[in-house]
């Protein structure tokens, strides 16, 4: 028996039946790759499948025998249905492809069911070594802590034993890895790249506590989205960022990196960092996974002394330290990292109460948890392991999914399953988490970068601009006294003719001894002052480095000051001095540079001080003898044109502080929304000493004032404001009706009311501030707390009224049972420019 083809030519039945086969075999695996996503594309088995149905049309699809030569209806039906299923298999297949599709362009993120499916036909099919290699990861670049000393990461990938690599922004490189990932792997699941882009990818914004100066969730959200879509460009599709730590000790070098000391704030603001980050579609080519970190409590570190333990009540740590978690975790954040401090004495990255029972259990959050950098290897030293395999067993079972840089899941974890210490299902919870994530990010479909687009994606004018405008929004003028013409020194008026920019940090603060190659687009302050004084009007000085200088150094800057007709001086912190590892007992200006400060002002030349850090500075004496200071933070790539649109007028301050200032270092940890004491000083005079039994039995210093430098929630501007009384709609609410629609997103409980006028002769931007204060409730409540705030555009004499309302969740607490709830209180509600000024106006919540 034989097939006659078209054309005569002789084709054996062996042929046509491998053809067959080929041809549903080749749909089943097209189906099978379609459900399981384990190659970028199907264009290989496409093909494949095409070459099958046109071989198969090309046969004359009979049977011929001596006696019938025509075609036999009944074998040619069996062909066509063999050809039917086929073309079911592959529309299946097809169907099940666009489905998935579908399912991308919905996509939720981590939380997004549709990955559940995707997720299990992977880990059915992997080997235990293969499970735990998704929990592992090293760094392969720039290191930021102790290392492994590992360097075969190319065959531990090859093998599938690891799921993330850091610290490499070579795309070239990325690539490389991702290909033995992708080629040489057994199951080809991709390498998930991460790096810490904390505050810009190349186009360098302000530094977090800078940017939530702002006090702008808005352009909080495009400046991480245009980190995002620069770092995903070069393959990084992971950052470590945002860091939501509530920081109340400037002593802590990390505070340069958080959003202040205010729950609520804070809480917008880790929001707004993820949904930048991350966009509308996590498996967007611009989007990148967010990280909320130190969780939890790492910004209490005691002494403010950085990887320092903590010691945090339940009460306090669920009002002040978790929401802005909490935020991120609802904003869809696809990852947390646990954090190096011990608290309430259980290290944080072996924490089964914040990492199981908050974190997934009350939160339901599907992401992924990663450790910071060796904090499983640090439980040794914390006291809780005394070897490495301990150390990985307690991380584990605690809720930390994947280990970063410490190697003990990869050393450890094998036998901890086989032993039963921790469950099989404990490994399979963890490496879900791990690859829903890579799933949401569209990794299996995209995994490469392209090397040639890379460079495309930087500093683009529009972010370039952005990045200015956050630097000009985050200024925060903190002093303008008269000058010598008995008006505010700033902005700068026309008769300033010549000036002497002194100070290490003046061309370029982010790089203070000169920038990289690729340092991006920057115009050093000096320069753009040269285009508004012209050539020869801009003397410039360094007078002395950060953290040295000679007396030569001082004496040619003030020999150049005596030749200006107003002095700017650059001051504060090398960008190394604020950060992780950089706690300050002192915090003062480094080096000489007070020194120089206080050389200047002898001059008698009008001075304005600019102060870079990456925290509030103790300066005294600064803010009482010198006329006009402003605090710029670390600005970024926009740092010489803010400034100097800040200086000449062209922009009105806007910027209010996010953190408490310190008179001195000894009042730290200080922060607004404290507690009450039995003996509040009330109105005793704290500038004294004590002089009798009534100034002196009170919660005071003896040598220093209780209160801040300047409080949170201040700022100066060139214009002046003036606040009305708080007007409320209802003096009464009811605390049962409260709890009722406690989590209603429409439910108005109050509204408060108060008029802003403009009282000064520019325009000017307030952020008006709504605080409040229960009194009466089971737990001792704050003095205030935060609860909303607007920021308004006023024109000179105008007077605008502000609304604002309030939902039921405003008045709830963490109670003396840890249940969030609202009680039966005493209500004060203010409305006011910060968190020390204002008349409140007064309520009470009846039962």
């Amino acid at each position: 028996m034989s097939f006659q083809p078209i054309g005569d030519q002789r084709v054996q039945l062996g042929d046509v039946i491998f053809s067959r086969i080929s041809l549903v075999w080749t749909a089943r695996v097209y189906s099978y790759v379609a459900a399981a996503e384990f190659v970028p594309n199907y264009s290989i088995l496409c093909i494949l499948l095409l070459r099958n149905v046109l071989f198969m049309s090309y046969l004359r699809l009979s049977i011929r025998t001596p006696s019938a030569p025509d075609p036999t209806p009944t074998v040619h039906s069996a062909n066509v249905g063999v050809c039917a299923f086929v073309l079911a298999a592959f529309l299946f297949a097809h169907a099940t492809v666009q489905a998935q599709a579908r399912h991308q362009e919905s996509s939720k993120g981590v939380s997004d069911p549709a990955l559940d499916a995707q997720v299990e036909s992977i880990l059915q099919r992997m080997t235990l070594e293969e499970k735990i290699g998704q929990l592992v990861q090293y760094s392969a670049g720039q290191p930021t802590g102790p290392g492994t000393g590992r360097t075969d990461y190319e065959d531990m990938v090859a093998k599938g034993q690891i799921g993330s690599l850091f610290n490499v922004i070579d795309p070239r490189q990325i690539n490389a890895y991702q290909r033995i990932a992708m080629e040489k792997s057994r199951l080809h699941i991709p390498i998930l790249f991460g790096l810490d882009v904390i505050h810009g990818f190349k186009t360098e914004f302000p530094i977090p506590l800078a940017l939530a100066s702002t006090w702008n969730p808005s352009i909080v959200e495009q400046a991480s989205h245009v980190a995002a879509m620069e770092a995903s460009a070069d393959g990084i599709r992971w950052t470590f960022s945002p860091m939501v730590d509530i920081a109340r000790d400037a002593r802590w070098g990390r505070m340069a990196e958080g959003a202040g000391e205010d729950p609520y704030l804070g809480s917008l603001i880790a929001a707004a960092y993820v949904r930048g980050y991350q966009g509308a579609r996590l498996d967007a080519p611009d989007s990148i996974a967010a990280c909320a970190k130190h969780y939890v409590g790492y910004g209490a570190a005691e002494g403010g002394r950085d990887y320092n333990t903590t010691e945090i009540s339940e009460h306090t740590l669920r009002q002040f330290y978790l929401p802005p978690f909490h935020a991120a975790v609802e904003a869809g954040t696809a990852s947390v990292m646990s954090a190096f401090n011990p608290l309430n004495g259980i290290p944080s990255s072996a924490n089964p109460f914040t990492l199981k029972q908050i974190l997934r259990k009350e939160w339901g959050f599907p992401g992924l948890v990663v450790s910071d950098w060796n904090s499983v290897g640090e439980l040794i030293p914390q006291g809780v392991a005394i070897e490495g395999a301990t150390a990985a067993r307690k991380a584990f079972v605690a809720g930390v999914d994947m280990d970063m840089v410490s190697s003990l899941y990869h050393d450890h974890l094998q036998q901890v399953i086989k032993s039963g210490e921790a469950t099989t299902k404990e490994l399979d919870d963890a490496v879900r988490h791990v690859l829903r994530v890579k799933l949401a990010l569209g990794l299996f479909q995209h995994p490469y970068v392209d090397e040639a687009a890379a460079p495309k994606a930087l500093f683009h004018p529009e972010n370039v601009a952005l990045a200015q405008t956050a630097a000009e929004r985050s200024f925060v003028l903190l002093k303008n006294a008269n000058g010598p013409g008995g008006q505010p020194l700033l902005p700068l008026s026309s008769s300033v003719k010549t000036v002497a920019v002194i100070g290490p940090l003046a061309d370029n603060p982010s790089f203070y001894q000169g920038g990289p190659p690729d340092e991006g687009p920057r115009v050093p302050f000096p320069a753009e002052l040269n285009k508004r004084l012209g050539e020869g009007h801009v003397l410039r000085f360094k007078g002395v480095d950060v953290l040295d200088g000679s007396d030569d150094d001082i004496n040619t800057a003030v020999a150049g000051a005596q030749k200006a007709d107003l002095v700017i001086l650059t001051l504060g912190e090398r960008p190394d001095m604020s950060g992780e590892a950089a706690s300050r007992a002192h915090l003062g200006l480094p080096g000489r540079q007070q020194e120089l400060l206080e050389a200047i002002m002898r001059t008698g030349k009008p001075v304005v001080l600019i102060l870079f850090s990456g925290r509030p500075l103790t300066l005294p004496w600064a803010f009482e003898h010198v006329p006009a200071v402003l605090a710029a933070w670390l600005p970024g790539i926009g740092a010489g044109p803010a400034l100097a649109r800040t200086l000449f007028g062209e922009v009105n301050p806007s910027g209010r502080l996010v953190v408490s200032w310190p008179r001195s270092v000894g009042q730290e940890p200080l922060y607004y929304n404290h507690l009450n004491t039995g003996r509040p000083p009330g109105d005793v005079d704290l500038t004294r000493p004590p002089t009798d039994v009534a100034s002196k039995y009170v919660s005071r210093y003896l040598d220093e004032q209780d209160s801040p430098q300047f409080p949170f929630g201040y700022g100066g501007s060139y214009t002046t404001y003036t606040f009305g009384p708080v007007k409320l709609n209802t003096q009464r609410l009811g605390a049962a009706s409260l709890n009722k629609n406690l989590n209603s997103a429409t439910e108005v409980a109050m509204t408060a009311e108060a008029d802003v006028t403009n009282s000064g002769s520019r325009p000017g931007e307030e952020t008006v501030q709504l605080y409040i204060q229960l009194t009466g409730t089971s737990v001792a409540e704050p003095v205030r707390m935060l609860k909303a705030f607007r920021q308004i555009s006023i024109a000179p004499g105008e007077t605008t009224h502000v609304k604002f309302d309030l939902h039921p969740e405003a008045f709830a607490i963490w109670n003396d049972r840890n249940q969030f709830a609202v009680e039966p209180a005493k209500l004060n509600v203010w409305i006011s420019p910060d968190a020390a000024q204002g008349a409140p106006a007064a309520a009470e919540i009846l039962p």
